[in-house]
């Protein structure tokens, strides 16, 4: 999921900043050389910054919801006719908030804005912000013992068996159900049914 959400952030951002940036990207270090990306400016990166709280979804304790944090770090020079720091800072929020991208996770939630610094290169002044973003979305966890077991091609699980990871067979199918009936306060069984699920036929 969380490729997901950052693919998805990255493509709102692309689709509606429009020129009012040069680049839209995942953060891969990029502002530890402010002198490598002179030229891109004014630009914005999105990163996962990690799981801030995992609580369960029922007493079950299986699935549960997970709330993460990504960040959108954008970077400008002050030079007039061009897009400040300021004027992105309220474009990225007014984009993302409130929005699911069309993804089983809760809307984005606006945190905070933080700079990361501000300097000059080539007599120009330049500055780096952050704008945090939290969402929820639910994790199913295994039963104790378990190991995973990818039923297709596309299941998201599929990685442990491309990497040749300990797997398990799949669940057998639920076929029939049984149902005894009781008197109130009799023991014995008064009457029996099975009842026989039906696979859905293929399409």
């Amino acid at each position: 999921m969380i490729s997901e959400i950052e693919n998805a952030m990255m493509a709102r951002l692309k689709d509606g900043l429009g020129r009012m940036v040069s680049s839209v990207g995942s953060y891969g270090g990029e502002l530890e050389d402010v002198g490598a990306i002179a030229r891109v400016l004014p630009a914005c990166w999105v990163t996962f910054l990690g799981v801030q709280q995992t609580r369960p979804v029922s007493t079950h304790k299986h699935r549960f919801y997970t709330t993460g944090r990504f960040s959108v770090l954008l970077a400008a020079y002050s030079v007039r006719d061009e897009v400040s720091c300021n004027q992105l800072i309220r474009a990225v929020r007014r984009l993302m908030s409130r929005q699911d991208m069309g993804l089983p996770v809760e809307p984005l939630l606006s945190g905070r804005v933080r700079s990361l610094f501000s300097t000059r290169l080539n007599s120009d002044a330049l500055a780096a912000y952050s704008c945090d973003f939290d969402t929820v979305w639910v994790e199913e966890a295994l039963d104790n013992g378990r190991w995973l077991a990818p039923e297709s091609d596309n299941d998201p699980d599929r990685l442990f068996a491309d990497y040749q990871g300990r797997l398990d067979t799949s669940w057998p199918m639920h076929e029939r159900t049984g149902l005894a009936y009781h008197l109130d306060d009799q023991p014995a069984v008064v009457a029996q049914d099975i009842v026989t699920i039906r696979a859905k036929d293929p399409d």
